[in-house]
């Protein structure tokens, strides 16, 4: 990657404007221009100049890649990734675009680009990262405070290699672990982390899981398990040996290009076959699909239930509002909702309804029906916390990252005091009221008002409602059952 970086210019030539003089363009060692030379600087007005790059631009293959603005020397101003290249690169150069005021400045000097095509999205993040330091682009984001950019980190040192995000690479804790980075942009780092893991199926909680602990016999995984984006070693779901298999094909796959690693992938399946390793060539085979489908969107067809999708146009949008809204320093991947339902103190009941990065996942859906008192929603909501969080509050498996409660203060209150009976607690316990549509957050003396638009908020509601819809739904259950007995 430096020699190509070299070729497109060192950033130790760039000049802080444009210079009075038009510089003569770039020629090779025998003195001749390249065949798609462009004008000499200063030769065209600046809509000629931007009318050219837009037609250059449109002309690009329909393909993922990576694109370096260029000023009249050839030194290399920006480097950007595009998941389609046309698409991307073009919108610099029409009129009405809205760059903000540092790249607009940056128009002023481009005077051509080139483009790095690439086999996929996620290789294009890893281009785009190399090439952005190794040439240090005058107007990139500067990666000079190594804690102030993320950095992707694989942990060595465990029986079971954990994959994780980090600013503070330089933590004794990760001695020995393997460092991608830096990265510019943490969300984008994050959600390729987030498909990655759907291939590789590695672990990013933050257990101390040993092989052969016999506790790992009892604890029951996390939901990432059910959708079948980790491979639970936690619950002994996965042999030391081929969950390192994993992780290092991991390791492979963010250093080499995928048509590489997939030639690798097919001779170990076969390898493995050839060794009566069914289950583990099975494995192998499903990955390789699961590369080859890397850039295919998401659909409806996926598993995920309709609804949601009409609901949010962006769940992921939904769940880093809401990552803010409470402050969280780790993203939200899992969500519970937690109502209670009754008619006069009647057949009450409880519900639990989940959501997996925004979307609802109706297998890990449960219901209560409440034993202690029948016309207590606070004592009802204390009994549902306590039955069901009662193996995550023994250290026996992990808690969701956020717990909803449909109510107010006293509801959120009422879940509190069981929590408070654990000997392990939540990361982040809330109550959403109706009417006002306040979000009560432990710990915190205020709630949170929010505007109606804003996505955390439709998120949080939509799972609040769900909540509610499937307590009644087993509520007129048991009510339809007494009914008829009687």
């Amino acid at each position: 990657m430096g020699e190509r970086a070299r070729w497109y210019g060192s950033s130790s030539n760039i000049r802080s404007g444009v210079p009075d003089d038009p510089d003569s363009p770039l020629t090779d060692e025998e003195g001749f221009l390249p065949s798609d030379a462009p004008p000499a600087w200063g030769s065209e007005s600046r809509a000629e100049r931007l009318a050219r790059l837009s037609a250059k631009a449109r002309s690009l293959p329909a393909e993922p890649g990576v694109y370096l603005m260029k000023d009249h020397k050839g030194v290399v101003l920006y480097v950007g990734k595009a998941a389609r290249l046309p698409d991307r690169v073009s919108s610099y150069f029409v009129p009405s675009a809205d760059l903000g005021p540092k790249k607009s400045v940056m128009l002023d000097l481009v005077h051509d680009f080139d483009t790095l095509v690439c086999e996929g999205e996620w290789e294009a993040l890893l281009t785009e990262n190399r090439l952005i330091k190794d040439i240090k682009p005058r107007f990139n984001e500067r990666l000079t405070d190594g804690k102030s950019f993320p950095y992707l980190i694989v942990t060595q040192r465990e029986d079971f290699p954990r994959v994780l995000v980090s600013r503070n690479p330089s933590d004794p804790k990760w001695k020995g672990a393997k460092i991608f980075g830096p990265f510019t942009n943490v969300g984008a780092l994050r959600e390729a982390l987030q498909i990655a893991q759907r291939i590789f199926r590695f672990r990013t909680c933050k257990l101390d899981i040993v092989e052969g602990d016999p506790k790992n016999k009892y604890f029951r995984p996390c939901l990432l398990y059910a959708i079948g984006q980790c491979t639970a070693p936690c619950a002994d779901k996965i042999s030391k040996d081929a969950y390192r298999e994993d992780a290092d094909r991991f390791v492979r796959f963010l250093g080499s290009r995928r048509s590489r690693l997939l030639r690798e992938m097919e001779e170990e399946m076969r390898e493995a076959s050839q060794a009566l390793r069914f289950e583990r060539a099975a494995a192998i085979r499903d990955q390789i699909k699961a590369i080859q489908r890397l850039d295919e969107r998401a659909s409806r067809s996926d598993g995920w239930q309709p609804e949601t999708e009409i609901a949010f146009a962006d769940p992921e949008r939904a769940i880093k509002s809401l990552q803010r809204t409470l402050g969280l320093d780790e993203p939200i991947r899992c969500i519970e909702g937690i109502d209670i339902a009754h008619l006069m103190g009647g057949e009450t009941v409880g519900s639990k309804v989940c959501f997996i990065d925004g979307k609802p996942f109706k297998d890990e859906y449960r219901r209560y029906r409440i034993k202690g008192a029948q016309n207590d929603d606070y004592a009802s909501i204390r009994e549902v916390v306590s039955r069901r969080y009662r193996e995550a509050g023994q250290g026996h498996e992990l808690y969701p990252e956020v717990i909803l409660i449909d109510g107010g203060l006293g509801q959120l209150h009422a879940a509190l005091e069981a929590f408070g009976t654990l000997d392990v607690q939540p990361p982040m316990v809330i109550s959403l009221a109706k009417k006002e549509e306040l979000i009560f957050v432990q710990a915190r003396s205020e709630p949170i008002r929010l505007g109606r638009e804003n996505p955390g908020l439709k998120l949080c509601q939509y799972i609040r409602d769900e909540a509610h819809r499937f307590a009644q739904h087993y509520h007129h259950i048991l009510r339809r059952k007494k009914t008829v007995g009687e």
